[in-house]
């Protein structure tokens, strides 16, 4: 699943809001506009953050373990994004 370029599991930062500069993945998608994102410890995978994809800057990374778990409708862990962020530098 895509949108605007960006897929289910991608680290995306935001740029705009309170959130401005912070990274999370994206977690789901909704109607045309906009995405729901999760980093798993302000805003966790249970209760993701919606956020219009103007909004956000694609970086370019796919964490592949996280979007096939999401495809499958498998349960992503709040740990194993917390995990994968901090890999990542955020």
């Amino acid at each position: 699943m895509e949108k605007g370029g960006i897929v289910l599991g991608q680290i995306v930062r935001s740029k705009a809001g309170r959130d401005r500069g912070a990274h999370f993945v994206v977690v789901g998608f909704e109607k045309e506009q906009y995405l729901y994102i999760a980093d798993g410890d302000l805003r966790k995978v249970d209760r993701p953050k919606k956020k219009k994809t103007k909004h956000l800057a694609k970086t370019g990374i796919v964490l592949t373990e996280v979007a096939e778990k999401l495809k499958s409708g498998k349960k992503v862990t709040n740990a194993e994004l917390r995990k994968n962020l901090r890999d990542f530098g955020s």
